[in-house]
């Protein structure tokens, strides 16, 4: 079976949004969701850092995980994982011959038929509890209310950030976004939530934790001190944490780090057993592929596909932390659906550097590099603007700039080809 194949006759976006799908697959399945022991990661941004590191602490403390993240990076296997290793082909074939039945029968009796993360949810609880996960890291797509992934009911619910993204289908204001996120949000349950400097936003989800009698554990920023770092690691107390060291860069990141502490608190207090070891080492050796991630040594190539407000702006400051003198590249390349002269104006403030945008991997879904110059030369005076196509860039950038501080930003779908491309010059 081709699952590449498969999975692209499958609508790959949202529509109206309902749970109606997601509904029926449980309960034809006998309702596997129900005997997950389930914690439920929302937020603009963090999410996918805060999935990583909950999943790595609890399999520290010796627990079986199943983790379900979006998107993947270079394949959709990664999408699924039980112990941080990814399903197998031969794995996600069965499983798609389990639910085809039911994606025909309910595509028979409904209009709006099944799309593509509908299926993979699906897969996703399916292969958690057929291999009896102690705990489940469930990471949602977009949004929380409508999302496939909120047909839970978690142990914890976390939402790690409210910012502006998916605006055509979330909201465009903060407080409509807000309301989306706080739909994980369960009654009788938990929730941790980071503070925002928004203060209608964090009534929203203070107001949503009464409504449903859930305990709300907020994460403020003043609770974070004595913050060092180096290239290696940032160490900060949280509380009556002394010396937490974290293997992820950016400041944003100790945010992120003191939710997964509250999160390992609340589990303790429910009477599971991890260690402080369990969660010093967890986040100590986390990875987060894409996110600020080294990628190449020499020269030093970074990659992080921020593309959204909040995400752009935590990259600058992460780009100041560490590289502020250095000579730097930019490539660029961004996908239509964001707000790419958002994106442009924010990266341009940087006048000594050097930019190269590229239309990513698939002219169809990305700004054309010309549009992209055309926009930057609108915005700065600076002079070392220059275009090409992304494999191009990858070759360019290793010979010509061995002294500089290279940077893929914008999107996470090139990174598969960036990757490849670097592999591929290594065995030249």
């Amino acid at each position: 079976m081709d699952i590449e194949k498969y999975f692209s006759s499958f609508f790959h976006g949202t529509k109206d949004p309902s749970l109606k799908a997601m509904q029926y697959f449980m309960e034809e399945f006998g309702h596997p969701e129900k005997d997950l022991k389930i914690i439920h990661i929302a937020g603009t941004n963090g999410k996918g850092s805060c999935t990583e590191m909950i999943t790595n602490i609890l399999i520290n403390a010796g627990y079986k995980v199943g983790k379900f993240i979006s998107p993947h990076l270079i394949k959709y296997n990664e999408r699924i994982s039980i112990q941080n290793n990814n399903i197998s082909d031969k794995k996600m074939e069965e499983l798609i011959k389990k639910i085809q039945p039911k994606i025909d029968e309910y595509n028979n009796l409904n209009n709006t038929k099944v799309t593509l993360f509908e299926l993979e949810t699906t897969m996703a609880i399916l292969y958690f509890y057929e291999n009896n996960c102690d705990f489940v890291v469930l990471e949602t797509g977009l949004g929380g209310l409508y999302d496939c992934t909120n047909i839970v009911n978690p142990i914890v619910s976390i939402i790690t950030s409210i910012g502006y993204d998916h605006m055509h289908i979330l909201g465009n204001t903060l407080e409509e976004i807000a309301k989306q996120k706080a739909g994980i949000i369960k009654k009788n349950s938990e929730t941790i939530f980071a503070l925002s400097d928004k203060k209608q936003v964090n009534d929203i989800i203070k107001q949503e934790c009464i409504k449903k009698n859930n305990e709300l554990h907020v994460v403020k920023q003043q609770d974070i001190t004595n913050i060092s770092y180096n290239q290696d690691f940032q160490t900060f107390d949280y509380k009556n944490y002394k010396n937490i060291s974290v293997n992820l860069k950016g400041e944003k990141q100790l945010i992120n780090s003191s939710i997964c502490i509250e999160c390992i608190e609340i589990l303790n207090r429910k009477s599971y057993n991890i260690s402080e070891q369990a969660l010093r080492n967890g986040l100590k050796t986390v990875v987060h592929k894409a996110r600020f991630e080294i990628i190449n040594k020499n020269p030093l190539m970074v990659f992080d596909g921020a593309h959204n407000e909040p995400a752009i702006e935590n990259f600058i400051k992460s780009v100041n932390m560490y590289y502020k003198n250095e000579n730097k590249v930019y490539i660029i390349s961004i996908l239509k659906t964001k707000d790419y002269k958002m994106v442009l104006n924010k990266l341009l403030k940087d006048e000594e550097a050097i930019f190269i945008f590229t239309d990513g991997n698939n002219k169809e879904k990305y700004v054309e590099k010309e549009e992209l110059l055309k926009t930057a030369k609108q915005l700065t005076n600076n002079t070392k603007l220059y275009i090409d196509n992304l494999e191009n860039t990858v070759d360019l950038v290793k010979e010509k700039y061995k002294n500089y501080i290279i940077f893929f930003v914008g999107s996470f779908y090139v990174y598969g080809t960036v990757i490849e491309k670097l592999k591929e010059d290594k065995h030249d």
